[in-house]
């Protein structure tokens, strides 16, 4: 049986006229119908858009449409737009105007100045599972194939007013806070279980909701989560990689009903992968952490296909995820287009100009 998959994209509101994110949120919230689950981020910046569970890719991607649709009409209404960009390009963001919600400003006592960038939006995708331990092994051999992941979503080069040098921006700054990135590695579960509890007393953890690893099992769902992604300049790019890693999922899913709980990769060589592929995306070599070599990121891209490629291929996926990543390969990233848009007059207001029409294209 194919595994549902459920979908979270974040957006940041931005002001048409200045090109600056606007802390206005609620106002888009109020105007939007009922008919989408868009909900309230943790910074007065963002909006929220989820989708119902489905195991139909296109499906998905209606639905998708649907609700960037929506929010942008939502957010004309008052006078603003809304963006698919994994953090700000314009505007004063420091401090970030927190939503008015007591856990946020417990958060915000607790993390103190890490909030200070955490304007960021991602891709969240939950992919059904049997159970939470089950999770925590997909986790571990999703570990080696999440560097290839942010490489393909990378869409975070501009932070409010300046080229970072990086593809992924969003990855960097959120890697700072203590229990972010990649997961650790578990030998068992009751490891797992250990681990949260000595998070938990050392007062890293407010509550299970803030386990932020790129891989995790949901806190509220029998789900894996899976948020090492920026939110995807393109509806076509974001179902790309909920492709991918539904394919990634079902592929851990089967290794580990057969007893492998996965290459327990080094943290320290998972996080130069990280590293290398936020600064480069596609347009710089990899880090296979398997072999410990660089490689093309475009062969990266392939080797991560060809793993998954019967599980696509028994999901009817295979056609559709396939074309999606030659094209991703051809055209580059969200970030490959925000400095091909820079790059005609040196303008980042005309990148702003871009991303609100292309978040609707």
């Amino acid at each position: 049986m194919v595994p549902l998959i459920g979908i979270e994209e974040e957006y940041l509101v931005v002001d048409p006229r200045t090109r600056h994110v606007a802390p206005r949120a609620a106002e888009v919230l109020a105007a939007a119908t009922d008919v989408l689950d868009v909900v309230h981020e943790i910074t007065r910046f963002q909006v929220e858009a989820r989708t119902p569970p489905s195991a139909d890719l296109s499906e998905l991607g209606s639905q998708l449409r649907a609700a960037r649709k929506e929010v942008a009409a939502a957010a004309r209404s008052c006078g603003l737009a809304v963006v698919a960009s994994g953090i700000p390009v314009l505007g004063n963001v420091v401090p970030p105007p927190l939503t008015e919600d007591d856990r946020y400003q417990q958060g915000n006592q607790l993390y103190r100045a890490l909030q200070d960038e955490i304007s960021i939006c991602a891709l969240h995708v939950h992919v059904d599972v049997p159970d939470e331990e089950h999770a925590v092994y997909v986790g571990n051999h999703l570990r080696p194939w999440l560097p290839t992941l942010i490489a393909l979503a990378a869409n975070s080069p501009f932070f409010v007013g300046r080229d970072t040098g990086y593809a992924s921006w969003r990855v960097i700054s959120w890697g700072r806070w203590p229990v972010s990135g990649a997961p650790p590695y578990f030998s068992s579960f009751g490891d797992y279980e250990l681990a949260l509890r000595t998070l938990t007393e050392s007062g890293v953890l407010m509550d299970p909701k803030t386990v932020f690893w790129d891989a995790r099992p949901s806190p509220r769902l029998p789900t894996v989560e899976i948020r090492v992604a920026d939110v995807p300049l393109d509806v076509s790019d974001s179902l790309t990689l909920i492709g991918l890693i539904r394919g990634l999922v079902v592929t851990a899913l089967a290794a580990v009903k057969s007893g492998d709980r996965g290459l327990p990769v080094p943290s320290e060589v998972l996080r130069a992968a990280y590293w290398r592929a936020a600064r480069d995306g596609l347009q710089g070599d990899s880090l296979d952490v398997r072999h410990g070599a660089l490689v093309p990121a475009a062969v990266m891209a392939g080797r991560l296909l060809e793993h998954v490629r019967p599980a696509l291929a028994e999901a009817g996926d295979l056609s559709f995820t396939q074309e999606g990543l030659d094209r991703l390969l051809r055209t580059g990233s969200g970030a490959t287009r925000q400095r091909r848009v820079h790059a005609r007059e040196n303008d980042l207001a005309e990148v702003v100009d871009d991303l609100i029409e292309a978040t609707v294209a």
